[in-house]
């Protein structure tokens, strides 16, 4: 459980919380800046961070866990909320910055690990025995880097049997591709591999002002929980289905399907297929909902 005390990053002598002063403290007494290479922006906003909280939910008995905690400004906040945390942070330079800021807390694992390199289920499992505890839920609580925010949601999703919900602030433009609709510029394979597995909502818009360096966009803050109800035994032909349709998107997707090699089809066999999932095969890959996908799927033997 959390340690008792004056909290590093918040309550001082008046009782106030200022993550802004903190930072360019922090900052100030390592000599360090945020790093373009791992997209770093500093989020500073306590009423920002207080949401983000909120919109998580942390119950008691539940691992957090939070991607690139930088400075650990939002570390602290999950510590305060949390019975035990599992951070992963691939800068080095933080590793000292988050060891020295936490280290009144004993309620956390600190990795420095690259996150699309590790088996994040083994660290929870190794938490559980070493701690002979049981969590009854995972979340991930972060604030993704830009440049990388699609191949990390596709890990937690896809490669963790653990992880049940996903709060994360992303660049406002992809958390609208996550729930765009068919026919729309935004609508894409994150769009469609979102909706199969999780039920998804945009919780907190966030200006860029609530960031040091502000980036050049606005953010937004989603949940996304994971579910099951479009189950299908043949996952990853879907998976391929979608990623290969979405390949040349301005194509019809029987065209787009044959010149990206999909299961090796012909055209014949691809438009026999889609005659008998009730698709036009003049349709292109954008115009086809989730249900569609999922027939189409089906019909492939």
């Amino acid at each position: 459980m959390p340690v008792a005390g004056n909290y590093f990053f918040g309550k001082d002598k008046m009782g106030d919380i200022n993550t802004l002063r903190k930072t360019k403290e922090i900052l100030n007494r390592y000599n360090i800046k945020a790093n373009k290479r791992f997209g770093q922006n500093f989020l500073i906003d306590d009423n920002i961070l207080s949401k983000i909280i909120d919109v998580a939910d942390i119950k008691e008995n539940e691992l957090v866990i939070e991607i690139g905690p930088g400075l650990g400004n939002l570390s602290e906040y999950i510590l305060l909320n949390s019975t035990y945390a599992l951070f992963i942070e691939i800068d080095n330079n933080m590793i000292k910055v988050l060891g020295d800021r936490l280290s009144r807390y004993n309620n956390y694992k600190l990795v420095n690990e690259d996150l699309l390199k590790i088996d994040i289920d083994s660290y929870i499992e190794e938490i559980e025995n070493n701690r002979n505890i049981s969590f009854t839920n995972v979340k991930v609580i972060a604030n993704l880097p830009y440049y990388i925010t699609t191949p990390i949601l596709f890990k937690l999703l896809q490669n963790s049997k653990r992880i049940n919900e996903i709060v994360v602030m992303v660049q406002k433009e992809v958390a609208q591709r996550m729930i765009a609709k068919p026919k729309t510029k935004d609508y894409g394979i994150l769009t469609l591999m979102v909706e199969y597995l999780t039920n998804s909502e945009i919780m907190i818009d966030v200006p860029r002002s609530s960031f040091i360096p502000a980036p050049n966009v606005d953010s937004a803050v989603i949940k996304l929980v994971k579910n099951d109800k479009y189950k299908i035994e043949n996952e990853d032909v879907l998976f391929k289905l979608i990623h290969k349709a979405f390949a040349q998107r301005r194509k019809k997707m029987v065209n787009s399907l044959v010149s990206n090699k999909f299961m090796d089809l012909s055209k014949e066999d691809i438009e026999s297929i889609l005659n008998k999932s009730g698709i036009s095969i003049n349709a292109r890959a954008e115009e086809l909902s989730l249900n569609d996908y999922l027939n189409i799927t089906k019909e492939i033997k």
